[in-house]
């Protein structure tokens, strides 16, 4: 196997650790916070048990949004990827271990985990973008690169749903001291992984200028933000949605959680593949239209059996654009600014994420589960129209630049 290959496999590995780790704690949220001290009588960000999971979700992502831009610009600087990789995933660690013992001391009040949450957020956005830039850094395609990232992610998330609800069965915290438990290995694995960082060294300000002089970055970030709104949307409403509407348990919420990221995850490398020979213009323009048609779908139907089988499509329309979105950003980017370029479109997706817990949380709650599945429905279908000039315009689907394999070669 080629050392590509190898650390392609390796990394990807380690992708779908943090994100299994992460969704964890999906299907049992509610019964996480409530063992955490979620107390509408103590807390104002536990007045309903929607309310305080969605702000114990939403810390982690504000967290998110705060840091991820900081990891990217410090990895670019120094030209390193794996001591912050190990730093991130090893404190990110106790950050989960300090959540599973809250519990046991019993005087944490509720904001008191939020800003554990926030913290362990902080660092763990650390590990899963320069994971995804030292992806970005490999030679073999960018297509099947972030494929390969896509995968991971998909996987983390299809494994990590179900396993979470069963696991959150066994007890609210397991999930809590799995998340730890794994982070920890990531921090030890990633030293099987060669440093690919560009020689080029630029300064913070320099990075961040150049990134901004690239408007057409803002392309793939668009996406991203509106793509990851969607899978925020379906964690935190659609996880209740299903339960209040079907009335089924934490168990089959993560089954049908994973009808979606079961065809998601393993979709995306040959779809990812796929953008490399064609452009990405119809992965991505074409595949969000039906994406968000398809988000619609479920929202209008009336079983579980229908529910299962309107989440394999959408998670099969998902695949088709997730993998095209993300190597467009590396087809934009210089390779001396891959960290910050990444870390700028996980900064747009974990505000994305945010927009999905908030808009569909709010909607959801002041006016029921069908407008908030037209309004993110919407969304994804609008971001797909309004950029169709831009697309032609840039002939992203016919220029040599998005369709090599390498930066290099553009």
């Amino acid at each position: 196997m080629h050392s590509s290959d190898r650390d392609r496999v390796v990394l990807a590995a380690l992708v779908f650790a943090v994100l299994f780790s992460q969704v964890l704690l999906y299907p049992g949220v509610a019964t996480l916070v409530e063992t955490l001290g979620a107390d509408a009588g103590t807390s104002a960000f536990a007045a309903t048990a929607l309310d305080a999971s969605m702000w114990f979700l939403v810390a982690e992502f504000a967290a998110y949004v705060a840091f991820v831009g900081v990891w990217g610009v410090a990895s670019d600087v120094t030209g390193r990827r794996r001591s912050f990789i190990v730093a991130g995933a090893l404190t990110g660690a106790v950050g989960y271990a300090a959540l599973a013992a809250v519990p046991t001391i019993g005087a944490v009040p509720f904001e008191g985990v939020l800003l554990l949450r926030v913290f362990q957020g902080a660092m763990t956005i650390g590990a899963f973008s320069l994971t995804m830039t030292m992806l970005m850094d490999l030679e073999g395609g960018h297509g099947r690169n972030m494929g390969a990232a896509g995968i991971a992610i998909g996987l983390g998330a299809a494994l990590g749903a179900p396993a979470g609800g069963q696991l959150t069965e066994l007890s609210p915290i397991a999930p809590l001291v799995v998340a730890a438990s794994l982070l920890v290995c990531v921090g030890a694995l990633v030293s099987l992984v060669g440093d690919r960082t560009p020689d080029d060294r630029r300064t913070a300000r320099a990075l961040v200028e150049g990134v901004r002089g690239r408007p057409t970055v803002l392309v793939p970030y668009a996406f991203g933000f509106v793509d990851r709104l969607t899978a925020g949307f379906f964690a935190l409403v659609g996880t209740l949605y299903f339960q209040d509407t079907f009335g089924i348990g934490a168990g089959t919420t993560g089954l049908l959680l994973a009808c979606f990221f079961g065809p998601f995850a393993l979709l995306q490398y040959p779809m990812g593949a796929l953008s490399d020979r064609i452009g990405r213009t119809v992965p991505i323009v074409v595949g969000s239209v039906c994406y968000g048609v398809g988000i619609l779908a479920v929202g209008a139907v009336p079983s579980v059996p229908t529910a299962a089988v309107a989440m394999v499509g959408v998670g099969v329309l998902g695949a088709l654009v997730a993998p095209a979105t993300m190597a467009l950003v590396t087809d934009l980017a210089d390779e001396s600014e891959r960290g910050t370029a990444m870390a700028g479109f996980n900064l747009a997706g974990s505000v994305g994420f945010l927009g999905g817990f908030l808009l569909g949380g709010i909607v959801a709650g002041s006016y029921g589960y069908e407008l908030a599945f037209i309004v993110v429905g919407g969304l994804e279908i609008a971001i797909a129209v309004v950029t169709v000039p831009i697309f032609l315009r840039l002939s992203v689907g016919r220029t040599d630049r998005f369709q090599t394999g390498d930066h290099g070669d553009a």
